[in-house]
């Protein structure tokens, strides 16, 4: 995810990126305003999973079985935040179509939330366990979760494609009581899915990967560039040293 910083403070006006990874270890990661005093650091330790921050708001994620994007771009006088948020996630929607036909039945969340007053109930810790307006969801379940962070003239996006369930063992690693963590569980239950779920059969990652890029490059009539990352490995290294 500083990776993504680095491409954002190095986007220009005339280009984009859109980019994708897994996890190895999988990471914990909690939203840019979110206090960790309730996650057991010990026993993500003990199971050799990584705590960081996001760069953007929002609740914890356990990023784990699933494929990661983010899409980097200039704002401009056409289209606001908003009306980039809705483009990413309807390419990404073409992209899982182009996956598996049966994913073509996922839609975007219509309606607007108070997140304000949900930031505040215990049993959403969880980022998976509300829908934002315009994100991805298959039979009324979120699939796929996405955030923005505005840095000057630039709009860094990000979000988890689920892929797998492992997500959902996020309770394993909270101090929260046995009450809430039973809640919590309910919540992502009821209101997150996944491709593998909803396929019945692994994720191939690698076709995934190509059906998403298709998926953009239809979308926005145009065709990716491949860019090496040594270009900003130089400048990335120097920003952590």
């Amino acid at each position: 995810m500083d990776f993504d910083i680095n491409l954002a403070e190095q986007c220009r006006e005339d280009e984009f990126y859109f980019r994708l990874y897994q996890w190895e270890p999988y990471c914990l990661s909690l939203g840019a305003n979110q206090n960790n005093v309730l996650v057991n650091e010990s026993a993500l330790k003990c199971a050799g999973i990584d705590i960081i921050k996001r760069p953007s708001g929002g609740k914890a994620i356990l990023h784990s079985e699933e494929l990661t994007y983010s899409f980097i771009c200039h704002t401009n006088t056409i289209f606001t935040p908003r009306e980039i948020y809705r483009q990413v996630n309807e390419a990404i929607l073409l992209g899982l179509s182009y996956y598996d036909a049966r994913l073509s039945s996922a839609e975007m969340e219509s309606q607007e939330h108070d997140f304000r007053q949900a930031f505040d109930l215990e049993s959403n810790f969880a980022c998976f366990g509300s829908a934002a307006k315009n994100e991805l969801k298959f039979a009324h379940k979120k699939i796929v979760g996405s955030a923005q962070r505005k840095m000057g003239n630039v709009i860094l996006q990000h979000g988890s494609i689920l892929c797998g369930s492992f997500h959902k063992r996020i309770t394993e690693f909270l101090y929260y009581d046995a009450k809430t963590i039973e809640l919590i569980k309910n919540d992502l239950e009821g209101k997150t899915t996944e491709i593998e779920t909803i396929l019945n059969e692994p994720v191939d990652y690698s076709r995934l990967e190509s059906s998403l890029s298709r998926g953009f490059e239809k979308y926005f009539s145009m065709q990716f560039q491949a860019v090496t990352t040594s270009c900003f490995l130089d400048k990335f290294h120097l920003n952590e040293a």
